[in-house]
């Protein structure tokens, strides 16, 4: 019986993440009113978690016109200089190829993205006017105006040539 209640007792706190994940953090609200969570997934590298993904829209439904956010909750410790590259990289790879401008986004998102530890989030807010203003744990850190970079910047994981197809079915919670 005791084993019984101690196993019960870890699957309660094994899942208390899990429960909350539905929350919309408050600073999410304040730029998309109504925010619901869309999906939500982990990215796995080989065998290495890098961090789980939540999306948010208005209402839980994203459309073109309408803002949404992105927030990843890394699993371990990356320099944020390495999370500006890696971005770049992936931008780079989905056919942006205009060195000038991936440069200058390159640039400011070194100036941007801190190091990052276990539990250390990262949120990207796409506004409807195409700025993206980014958030280390709830605090505005940094905001990019051109329209261009938030739609490839988002692209990262949403786009139909995603390099983690999986990860963006769970995001966008459909089985395609």
């Amino acid at each position: 019986m005791r084993n019984l209640c101690l196993l019960l007792f870890m699957t309660v706190l094994v899942n208390v993440p899990a429960l909350a994940s539905g929350i919309v953090p408050s600073f999410i609200e304040n730029d998309i009113p109504d925010a619901r969570m869309v999906g939500a997934g982990r990215m796995t590298y080989l065998t290495m978690d890098i961090y789980d993904a939540a999306l948010y829209a208005p209402q839980g439904r994203l459309s073109n016109e309408r803002p949404l956010a992105l927030s990843l909750t890394y699993l371990r410790s990356l320099r944020g200089a390495r999370i500006a590259g890696r971005t770049v990289e992936e931008m780079r790879g989905q056919g942006f190829h205009d060195e000038l401008t991936l440069a200058a986004w390159h640039n400011t998102l070194q100036e941007i993205f801190p190091d990052v530890g276990n539990g250390t989030t990262l949120t990207g807010v796409l506004k409807k006017d195409g700025t993206t203003i980014f958030y280390r744990d709830g605090v505005e850190i940094g905001r990019i105006a051109d329209p261009r970079f938030g739609q490839r910047f988002f692209s990262i994981w949403l786009a139909p040539d995603t390099t983690e197809p999986a990860l963006r079915r769970r995001l966008l919670a459909t089985s395609e």
